[in-house]
């Protein structure tokens, strides 16, 4: 009996570890935006498909003001998030956005190719500029 209780247990265990590995569905870190020294820019660049998206982050200190240039509107849009802030930006389709950061930490910036015909995949390059 105690054998059995035993098996159950570790199966349950066994189950609920996998159920944990799976959920979490292997998703990758966003890349963090670094400038380089002496420079208060940077670009992002990579290649989407339809519906994807690439995730960074980057660090800002309140009051700082956050440009963002996007310059394939027509194929990308972009958002900025930080929840712990209670900030969010909708998805911009807009050539730039230009914001203040309301508090010091990270923040989470999205780029998202559009749902279009064609190109089904393309390039972006979007720049980010804090001052």
């Amino acid at each position: 009996m105690v054998r059995r209780a035993i098996l159950v247990f570790a199966g349950v265990l066994a189950f609920g570890c996998f159920y944990f590995a799976a959920a979490q569905g292997g998703k990758a870190e966003p890349n963090r935006i670094q400038f380089k020294p002496g420079q208060s820019g940077a670009t992002v660049s990579g290649s989407l498909s339809n519906g994807q998206e690439m995730e960074y982050i980057f660090a800002a200190r309140k009051g700082q003001s956050v440009k963002i240039t996007n310059s394939r509107t027509s194929l990308f849009d972009f958002r900025v998030f930080n929840s712990e802030f209670d900030f969010e930006t909708e998805f911009e389709s807009s050539p730039s956005l230009t914001f203040e950061v309301p508090e010091t930490g990270d923040y989470l910036f999205f780029v998202r190719k559009k749902q279009v015909r064609a190109p089904r995949t393309a390039k972006f390059s979007l720049t980010i500029s804090i001052k």
